[in-house]
């Protein structure tokens, strides 16, 4: 027991300072903790054992993560995805498999069974990192992450033909195809089955639950739907995290979403944190050392190969460039379902002792390299989206034929929702503006009102002068990303030193780094949003308005330089004139 307890609070002392390096530069806790598990597991310090009841809590945190998207994906989405799910999935599953086994058969010369295993092993993404990353990154409805989740969604229905095949690799006498028939079928009729019930109950339990009104008792029915639901489908020979993903999507198709899914993330981030730090016991990194070149090859077939397989059936699906690239770093890697198919494959002697811990290394060193992949994936993608639709000539032409006709006006940099108010402001001053933006639908409906709104990227020179920067009077910039408004700054910092540049942020605290990028001022949305329900809190208890909004006035004073003095001025006119009624007020 006492080492037990000695074992975790040494894991969770290390987690807590891995996590907290990566947060410091802004790299995926994922990383923190594969580091925890490569530096304490058995082929580190070995200070953590591995140890099967801990593997198998660990594996609930991918249960928990599976239920988490199923409550992002209803039903009629799902049907809408189902060419995503069906026609790139297997596209990836199938070409991924048959370009690995090519690649064993001419280059490593192994028997076409066993480089068979080797490509359903390696078929397999990360679900357990890319889903958590595009979560974190508000991405999974967007077009890249709902072509990586159908084809993720495919993997993981495919895991259990998958584990039927291999013993049947393993054993020549036996009938594929007859084996394979009947895993479908019994998949299909498990999944339709449980779909069919769930429409049916999980509305009504989840009514009657809260009828109680117990907190308590809403968790523990959510947690029960998770675990009871993984239970039965591995039961059925189905994946635990399929039927979790599966219970997450008949929850979404109820009123409490959002509860359920704010009572499970704790769970959820915890044993996905435990999940990761397996995943980097199982990294020898002494092995790694000692056949480093052997490694290095074997990474870049996996990685460059399925990473040009999902390209290529991107491309095919005619997406952009960008959304293809994307969607090609998303499922570069191995995943954690593919691990447990090599071991398969090794038990059943299917791949040799050298071949299983070449694979099992490349497929984790993979792992460990693909959420920087995937960052640098995202502002690749990003730039060539920017580079193809706002930086050419007639775009450039477009914004002048506007900018050129105006003086003394003002660049908004962003027309949503924040862009849009301020225009209101400024239009009922009869103040000159033009705002560049890169959603075409915001600029077409903006256009239609009379503004003043242009296709443009405000990160590039060439936009800002034809913007007409040099006759501007001030540059607002409105972009929730901190990047983005940190490189408009630079832009026009370098055209303008002299402009005053209103910035926009989320959080306080990026207020340093704006500011240190030139911004005149920055205005946390926190902050305001904070003041005026501070204010209205207590002028609800009572206080006297004037005095509730003198209290916001003066912590503005302090936060704004550029209104202390009005400030100053305005409360000193208030005080004057609340002697004077109280003056008036004693007098008979």
């Amino acid at each position: 027991m006492h080492d037990t307890l000695l074992a975790l609070l040494l894991l969770l002392t290390a987690a807590v300072g891995a996590v907290s390096v990566t947060r410091r530069f802004s790299l995926p806790p994922m990383l923190g903790y594969l580091s925890v598990g490569i530096a304490f597991g058995p082929h580190g310090l070995r200070l953590l054992a591995e140890n099967e009841s801990v593997d198998a809590v660990a594996e609930f945190g991918v249960v928990f993560l599976m239920f988490s998207i199923g409550l992002e994906f209803s039903l009629t989405r799902l049907k809408a995805m189902r060419a995503l799910v069906f026609g790139l999935g297997s596209a990836q599953m199938v070409l991924t498999a048959l370009g690995t086994l090519a690649v064993t058969l001419l280059i490593y010369g192994q028997p076409w069974r066993s480089g068979l295993a080797v490509g359903l092993a390696i078929a397999m993404s990360s679900t357990a990192i890319v889903a958590k990353m595009l979560s974190e990154r508000f991405e999974l409805h967007s077009r890249s992450g709902r072509q990586t989740m159908g084809v993720l969604l495919f993997q993981d229905i495919a895991v259990v033909p998958c584990l039927i095949l291999l013993p049947a690799l393993a054993d020549p006498a036996d009938d594929l195809f007859r084996t394979l028939g009947s895993a479908l079928l019994q998949a299909s009729v498990v999944l339709v089955l449980l779909i069919w019930l769930g429409q049916r109950l999980m509305q009504p339990l989840f009514d009657a639950v809260a009828h109680h009104r117990s907190e308590e008792l809403f968790v523990l029915t959510a947690l029960w739907v998770v675990v009871g639901l993984a239970y039965a489908t591995e039961q059925a020979g189905l994946s635990l995290a399929l039927g979790a993903f599966v219970g997450g999507m008949l929850i979404s198709e109820t009123a409490y979403r959002h509860q359920v899914e704010a009572d499970i993330r704790p769970f959820r981030d915890i044993l996905l944190g435990l999940f990761f730090v397996t995943v980097g016991m199982m990294l020898d990194l002494g092995f790694v050392i000692q056949h480093l070149h052997l490694l290095l090859f074997a990474v870049v077939l996996l990685m460059g190969g399925k990473g040009l397989v999902a390209l290529l059936i991107s491309l095919a699906a005619r997406s952009p460039r960008e959304v293809a690239l994307r969607t090609s770093a998303q499922l570069a890697q191995a995943g954690e379902f593919g691990l447990v198919l090599i071991e398969l494959a090794a038990s059943l002697k299917l791949v040799d002792r050298d071949t299983f811990q070449v694979t099992t290394a490349a497929m984790l060193v993979s792992m460990f390299i693909a959420p920087f992949l995937i960052q640098q994936a995202a502002r690749l993608g990003k730039h060539l989206a920017l580079g193809k639709r706002g930086h050419g000539a007639k775009v450039v032409q477009q914004v002048a034929e506007q900018g050129s006709t105006m003086d003394g006006h003002v660049i908004l940099c962003g027309y949503g929702r924040t862009g849009e108010q301020i225009a209101e402001f400024l239009a009922g001053e009869d103040i000159p503006f033009l705002a560049l933006d890169m959603d075409p639908t915001r600029i077409r409906l903006a256009a239609s009102q009379g503004r003043k709104v242009v296709f443009g990227n405000a990160d590039r020179a060439e936009i800002l002068v034809a913007a007409g920067i040099s006759r501007a009077r001030a540059v607002v910039v409105t972009y929730p990303e901190l990047h983005s408004a940190e490189q408009v700054l630079r832009v026009v910092r370098q055209s303008r030193p002299d402009i005053p540049v209103i910035v926009r942020t989320q959080s306080e605290a990026a207020v340093p780094r704006l500011k240190a990028a030139g911004a005149t001022e920055v205005i946390p949305e926190v902050l305001e949003g904070s003041l005026m329900i501070a204010a209205e809190t207590l002028s609800q208890l009572g206080i006297p308005t004037e005095q509730a909004i003198m209290r916001v006035r003066a912590i503005r004073a302090e936060r704004y330089a550029s209104l202390r003095a009005f400030y100053k001025e305005e409360r000193e006119g208030m005080l004057k004139r609340g002697l004077a009624r109280i003056r008036r007020k004693g007098q008979p």
